[in-house]
């Protein structure tokens, strides 16, 4: 399949990982000029009210344009607990979050200067307890007009249309209360269905 591009994303999408399934080279972006309200410093949940959005606050850059590999997380509202009790209440109940949760709890009881560096720790977990390992590169310079390009397309706010992702619904918590709930954050795959979630990843892949 070649090299894929992505941008960075805190605890990303399902669509994100069949990328990182899908393609054996992955370059993430760190040369961009910083996008908000995109996946970058924010995830989807599943909560027990539905959909449930948590965002990583970051501190204001200096100018209005800043690489994303240079964004520092901000420290302001307590948002490591915050974000932990969130996770803990929505997946408390499912099937496999006891038997992960020690891997996540130290990401929310350190600090980290870097955003990028936080989801990029985050992302090596994940792709190790999933098995998932692509070979993984990070931009210098921001590469224009190239193949599988989906470093804006993954959004959460109006999506581009991927003909190369179908989500195939799995168990979740809160299913028979709102239905399947597609592209949610990895998470909410790997908790609710463990080391299957790779299963789940190969059968979203569309082609």
């Amino acid at each position: 399949m070649g090299s894929v591009y992505l941008s960075t994303a805190y605890l990303g999408p399902v669509q994100q990982y069949c990328k990182l399934l899908q393609y054996p080279d992955v370059y993430f972006e760190t040369a961009e000029n910083y996008l908000k309200q995109t996946y970058r410093n924010r995830c989807v949940i599943a909560g027990a009210n539905g959909p449930l959005s948590l965002s990583i606050p970051i501190e204001k850059p200096d100018s209005l344009k800043c690489l994303t590999r240079d964004i520092r997380i901000s420290e302001h509202g307590n948002w490591h607990h915050l974000h932990w009790n969130a996770i803990l209440s929505a997946y408390n109940t499912s099937p496999f979050f006891e038997y992960y949760q020690d891997d996540f709890i130290p990401f929310y009881e350190q600090t980290f200067d870097f955003l990028f560096d936080f989801n990029e720790q985050l992302r090596q977990l994940i792709c190790d307890l999933l098995d998932i390992h692509p070979t993984v590169h990070f931009t210098e310079t921001y590469q224009v007009d190239t193949a599988h390009d989906f470093r804006e397309s993954i959004r959460p706010r109006n999506p581009l249309e991927d003909a190369s992702f179908s989500p195939t619904p799995y168990y979740q918590v809160f299913r028979e209360k709102h239905g399947f709930l597609p592209n949610l954050s990895i998470i909410d795959l790997l908790f609710n269905m463990g080391p299957e979630g790779i299963l789940v990843l190969n059968n979203s892949i569309a082609g």
